[in-house]
């Protein structure tokens, strides 16, 4: 699959995953749907969901390492230097044949451009926050995401998954 193929997406579901408020009870569903999801996969992540400076909500799932907690906050720095998804990023650097240090003097020490990290998009206020997984293949933290962002929000699901491969 052509990284522009998810790249076209990606834009779709960053366009069209706008919660209208996002309040603390919203985070607690969010981040518990995540988790039900991952344990009915027997997924072996983590899941960070923050407003940029403070964590809102932490779970790491049996099999998650300490180092899952590492590739979230790379994941989510990327989400809030670009105000894009962090697999969205590492997509359009990959077709440009590029990286962070060449586009932009990042380091991989602080940013990662690996699928997982999504922002969390509000309603008259922008981007506020990221929601993140780490734990499994890129692409499959990117659709974990959507797919509970979607089920939140209300939003059908099978038209914002990334094209099957």
């Amino acid at each position: 699959m052509e990284p522009s193929n998810d790249l076209k997406t990606i834009a779709e579901q960053e366009k069209t995953l706008v919660a209208a408020r996002l309040d603390a009870d919203m985070v607690w569903t969010l981040g518990s749907r995540l988790r039900e999801l991952a344990v009915k996969r027997g997924a072996p992540v983590a899941i960070d969901i923050r407003r940029f400076g403070q964590v809102l909500f932490y779970c790491a799932l049996p099999g998650a390492t300490p180092d899952n907690a590492e590739w979230i906050r790379r994941k989510s720095n990327v989400v809030q230097r670009f105000l894009r998804s962090s697999y969205a990023i590492g997509l359009s650097l990959k077709e440009a044949g590029a990286t962070l240090a060449s586009q932009y003097g990042l380091t991989d020490a602080d940013y990662a451009v690996h699928g997982g990290s999504f922002p969390l998009c509000v309603a008259g206020a922008g981007i506020i926050g990221s929601v993140t997984v780490s734990g499994l293949p890129q692409r499959e933290d990117h659709a974990m995401v959507v797919q509970a962002l979607c089920e939140l929000l209300g939003k059908d699901y099978s038209k914002l998954a990334l094209p099957e491969r």
